[in-house]
């Protein structure tokens, strides 16, 4: 009997015969693989909100869709009105999630596609904005091609490398940035072994990271999130490597909750800790990691997890989606660009020159 055909994750894919974007739904995986259909920039910033897609990447290209979307479902409109609802489509996707800053890189780049076509009737803008989406989910992939290629050569054969959260093909337009790189790496002959924080409280490195690793046969452990410690004192971790939803200007990052632990971990122990991010998550804007907004999430997300609840009801909940990880703590940043050893402000500069 002939193997089974792996499958190819497309987190985001356009239908054209029916004109809508459809998105894997990553609340339901691994137990099931269902993809879901939006048709107006409201759909997809519910889809964002929801955690139907996450990851920075790929809720910038899914924002990039959400623009396009709504143009096309108001192309016979007037142009004022036809206006009114495409600025309308761009605040609400704005509003969906605050800390990736791919999310406002994505829509200010559609803006001034639109802006640029100030005199063109409505019809032949939505269908210029719908070839930009398509453009900017074709450059995330490039980069995080790239980025695979250029951190590749930081992991070395038999590497035992921790990743906490998601930061795989699912997290973006496809490949990955974190898991793009142990991709490459294992592309290039390399025999790697990962090891996947769990990520509470969303679940997101035992529900998403392990099940991508599964799809590539790439050796996978699954560990709860205060493991890490542990198994880097007994010297079973060679190496870390996390994505980002938001870099600063000197090189502080913000990814998801647990991140600086790990960092932290990987400093007292003398490992190396890599960053993968692609520029669109550079926000030099921010001088530091200070003024990066950490988004809080629902209390019920900590008091258990798909209908069933193990904390008691009405305690208080404190739940931070993020954490910022200071520069310090970062051995180097990989990007499309190259890799950026002990990121600082005139290293990340450079990156734009």
């Amino acid at each position: 009997m002939s193997p089974s055909p792996r499958l190819i994750i497309e987190t985001l894919r356009w239908d054209e015969a029916r004109g809508v974007l459809e998105m894997i739904d990553q609340r339901v995986l691994p137990a099931r693989f269902e993809r879901l259909a939006y048709d107006s920039a409201s759909a997809v910033a519910d889809g964002i909100r929801s955690m139907v897609v996450r990851g920075a990447p790929a809720i910038g290209c899914a924002a990039a869709y959400g623009v396009a979307l709504e143009a096309l479902r108001c192309r016979d409109l007037c142009a004022h009105a036809f206006a009114a609802a495409l600025d309308e489509g761009f605040a609400v996707l704005d509003a969906s999630r605050p800390t990736a800053v791919n999310l406002r890189w994505a829509l200010e780049h559609m803006r001034l596609c639109l802006d640029a076509l100030a005199d063109a009737p409505p019809g032949v803008v939505a269908g210029r904005l719908l070839q930009e989406a398509h453009a900017v989910l074709a450059a995330d992939v490039a980069a995080n091609r790239a980025m695979g290629a250029h951190g590749a050569a930081l992991l070395s054969d038999g590497m035992r490398v921790l990743t906490h959260c998601n930061a795989g093909a699912l997290a973006t337009g496809g490949y990955g940035t974190a898991l793009g790189v142990i991709r490459a790496a294992v592309a290039s002959g390399k025999h790697l072994q990962v090891i996947a924080d769990e990520t509470r409280p969303f679940l997101q490195g035992a529900r998403l990271t392990a099940w991508e690793l599964q799809q590539e046969d790439i050796p996978v452990t699954l560990i709860t999130d205060n493991m890490a410690g542990h198994l880097m004192q007994r010297g079973e971790v060679d190496a870390v490597i996390v994505g980002a939803d938001r870099v600063a200007a000197n090189g502080d990052f913000a990814n998801k909750i647990g991140t600086y632990m790990v960092a932290v971990l990987a400093h007292r122990h003398g490992l190396p800790f890599y960053v993968a991010a692609p520029l669109s998550t550079i926000d030099r804007r921010l001088a530091d990691g200070a003024g990066i907004p950490i988004e809080e999430r629902a209390a019920a997300e900590v008091r258990g997890f798909a209908g069933q609840q193990w904390a008691p009801e009405g305690v208080a909940v404190r739940n931070p989606a993020f954490d910022v990880t200071p520069a310090a703590l970062v051995t180097a940043l990989i990007t499309e660009r190259g890799v950026v050893p002990a990121p600082n402000v005139d290293s990340i500069a450079a990156l734009f020159d």
